[in-house]
């Protein structure tokens, strides 16, 4: 499995390992990252992978050669969906990216609406938790993100209904208080005009279109655990990395 790395070649498991090291903030940008003879001997392998192992990272954008510096660590000049939240989450125990902050908008109980009760599963106008937070970084706000989870929920993790951070995310605090472990997701990517409550988050024109992201989350069991619509900034892309092998 890819996902393995015991089954990942020599040069892609240590790059992953690299790149989970900038992620978490250890490794910070324009540090440099580890040289070749570095890695040659902290893991015991030969020049040939040592030297794979950064063009792996600044292919996959988390690298840069700066002539007569090095080679430096950097951030992938992209959005980070809520998918991609989870894998960090999961991987390094923080679902944020260096220099990133969120802030929570709004966390509380509404009725669900009809578009929200289907992707969900219940009667329209049930009760059920709503979260809106907005993703910032240096260049201003990235994404706008809303979060719709089955009213239960509220019931078992009283802080989705609190307008803070929530240090291990929705997915972590689920998991922690009800077992429900997220384990399946859809991803639905489309072009809408931005809401006049996001669009003045952004500080551009009500019905402007944008990239928005959609994502259904299902436990181990089959069930729905979230519903979450991301409308991203302009002039931000979405960019996602897969193993092929």
């Amino acid at each position: 499995m890819a996902d393995n790395p015991q089954a990942m070649a020599p040069y892609k498991r240590i790059a992953a390992q690299i790149r989970a090291r900038i992620e978490s903030g250890e490794i910070r940008p324009g540090d440099r990252i580890p040289s070749v003879r570095e890695i040659m001997r902290d893991e015991g392998v030969s020049t040939a992978t040592a030297t794979r192992v950064a063009a792996v990272l600044r292919a996959e954008g988390y690298a840069e050669s700066v002539p007569g510096v090095g080679t430096l660590a950097c951030l992938p000049k992209k959005v980070t969906a809520g998918s991609d939240r989870l894998r960090m989450l999961r991987a390094t125990g923080n679902g944020y990216r260096s220099g990133e902050r969120a802030e929570i908008l709004s966390a509380g109980i509404v009725p669900a609406s009809e578009e929200i009760a289907d992707a969900l599963g219940v009667e329209p106008g049930t009760s059920v938790v709503r979260r809106r937070r907005a993703y910032h970084d240096d260049r201003g706000a990235v994404v706008v993100s809303t979060s719709w989870l089955p009213g239960e929920l509220g019931e078992a993790a009283s802080e989705l209904l609190v307008a803070e951070p929530l240090p291990q995310m929705t997915f972590g605090l689920v998991e922690d208080r009800t077992g429900r472990r997220a384990v399946r997701r859809r991803d639905v990517v489309a072009i809408k005009p931005v809401p006049e409550d996001i669009a003045s988050v952004f500080g551009v024109q009500n019905g402007l279109p944008v990239l928005t992201m959609t994502n259904l989350y299902w436990d181990q069991y089959g069930d729905v655990t979230e519903y979450a619509v991301d409308f991203l900034a302009p002039e931000r892309e979405l960019s996602a990395d897969h193993d092929l092998e």
